[in-house]
């Protein structure tokens, strides 16, 4: 298992492939990259803010409950934090399993997790001004179905 939050960027491809390696004996591998999304007024820079210890062990954690529901042989997930782009890829989550049912279902729920309880804390810049940006509900009724 591996977390991590950092503000330098990362080739999604480079780590798939080594955590693709990284075991011998497992039938599946399930990847989601997230990227950062332009939206209306065009989007100019995204801030992500954290609180390292805490948010390290809220992902932790919640990596630790995946474990436990879904049979999973390894589990990777990366954040990053700072100023990024349009674009930029800001996350990553990879889980493996002797079966895809488990590696898929432990991704979105990841994921689900990753977009409404990671103690991240987001502001878009755009040409019409700065805004923290709010949950959404469909992001809390998808966390919900877990």
């Amino acid at each position: 298992m591996a977390v991590r939050v950092q503000e330098e960027p990362f080739n999604a491809g480079d780590e798939l492939n080594t955590f693709s390696k990284t075991s011998t004996d497992v039938g599946a591998v399930v990847s989601f990259t997230g990227l950062v999304r332009d939206v209306a007024g065009g989007l100019q820079t995204m801030e992500i803010e954290h609180y390292p210890a805490m948010t390290e062990r809220a992902i932790i954690e919640i990596v630790e409950d995946a474990k436990a529901r879904w049979s999973l042989k390894d589990v990777l997930v990366i954040h990053r934090y700072g100023r990024l782009e349009a674009g930029d890829t800001i996350m990553m989550v990879a889980t493996s399993s002797k079966h895809r049912a488990d590696a898929f279902a432990a991704a979105d729920f990841l994921m689900d997790y990753l977009k409404s309880r990671a103690p991240f804390w987001k502001k878009e810049t755009t040409g019409n001004g700065a805004s923290w940006v709010d949950g959404k509900d469909e992001d809390e009724d998808a966390l919900n179905r877990w």
